[in-house]
């Protein structure tokens, strides 16, 4: 398995100097500065605001660094960034950990959202409104080990049965849509971004089972966050440090001009739907970071008990030393 998604990385790595979007490219005032690439995980959404802002604003230049964003590879954003390929990238705390656990060099420098915002969806005419309603019920999904994990937990804990779930591989597909034709009754979504589009894009009537209502079932989990590597991290620490200084002026503007959020993402994704984008920006606006606390940092507790969930259900084979696989260091100082 290691070596097959190692190959995977390499095959996708000699396309990401085609795939950069419409922020990357060089002029007159990027001479002299450092360049560095750092690759998404999905196409550009409000969770990428702080990258899109920084550059937007130009704090990659004050920090003199000259950064290209680039979309994401098909052999995943951990497999090029912890072979050096791309500099940092945006990812999820449940693929840093398998990562890690297959010696893929990965480090995570900044939780991009405090808590999980994520949900189970389903039709409020399904009646769903907690965990144990779910079971004869029919998810739809991407098919991996932690959806069937993560719901099965959730219906034991709630007095439901496990069993009674069924789960059929649906991928990327429009879940309201998919409900509406009966081909599933729940999807995981993430709140910022489907949510909103389902509530007050779509009007439609539905039932949301958040997932950081139930963490004394389920622990509450960095997704997404931001990653870099041990090499860059040894070699180039001060590359790293004026990174995160922007990245976090980036998300600090994030949270207090939710509208700067959505007019740099559509200027540099002009496809994406603008209202979608002022209105999910105004719901993360208030997410990034507990009030009071320093966007960025992580909670070890947060790694630990996660991990610990991810190799208990059987994701990982072997755990991983948390304290290697995230830092604070790298945030500014307060």
């Amino acid at each position: 398995m290691k070596v097959a998604r190692w190959l995977l990385a390499l095959a996708a790595l000699a396309g990401v100097a085609a795939i950069a979007t419409a922020c990357g490219g060089d002029d007159d005032s990027s001479k002299g500065l450092t360049k560095v690439t750092v690759m998404l995980d999905w196409t550009p959404n409000t969770n990428h605001a702080g990258l899109f802002i920084a550059k937007e604003k130009g704090y990659f230049k004050d920090q003199g660094l000259d950064v290209t964003i680039v979309a994401p590879a098909g052999g995943g954003v951990e497999q090029v960034v912890g072979a050096g390929k791309a500099d940092f990238g945006v990812s999820v705390q449940e693929q840093v950990i398998p990562a890690r656990a297959q010696g893929i060099p990965v480090v995570s420098i900044g939780a991009i959202i405090q808590h999980n915002t994520s949900s189970l969806m389903s039709l409020a005419s399904d009646n769903i409104k907690r965990p144990k309603d779910l079971a004869g019920k029919t998810y739809g999904g991407f098919g991996g080990a932690l959806e069937t994990a993560l719901i099965k937990k959730l219906v034991s804990c709630d007095g439901g049965d496990p069993n009674a779930v069924k789960f059929v591989e649906v991928g990327d597909v429009d879940y309201l849509v998919g409900m509406e034709q009966d081909k599933f009754d729940f999807a995981w979504i993430f709140d910022g971004w489907d949510g909103v589009r389902a509530t007050q894009i779509e009007n439609k009537q539905v039932n949301f089972i958040p997932f950081i209502q139930y963490s004394q079932c389920i622990p509450d989990w960095y997704t997404p966050l931001l990653i870099t590597n041990e090499d860059m991290i040894a070699k180039q620490p001060d590359t790293v440090r004026k990174f995160m200084a922007a990245v976090s002026k980036g998300y600090e503007m994030a949270i207090t001009s939710p509208q700067t959020s959505a007019d740099a993402i559509v200027k540099n994704a002009p496809e994406t739907d603008s209202k979608l984008l002022t209105l999910s920006a105004e719901y993360l606006a208030t997410r990034y970071v507990d009030r009071g606390r320093q966007w960025g940092l992580q909670d070890n507790d947060i790694w630990v008990n996660f991990e610990k969930f991810v190799r208990e259900s059987g994701l990982t084979e072997k755990a991983i030393d948390v304290k290697k696989a995230y830092t604070n260091e790298f945030l500014p100082k307060k």
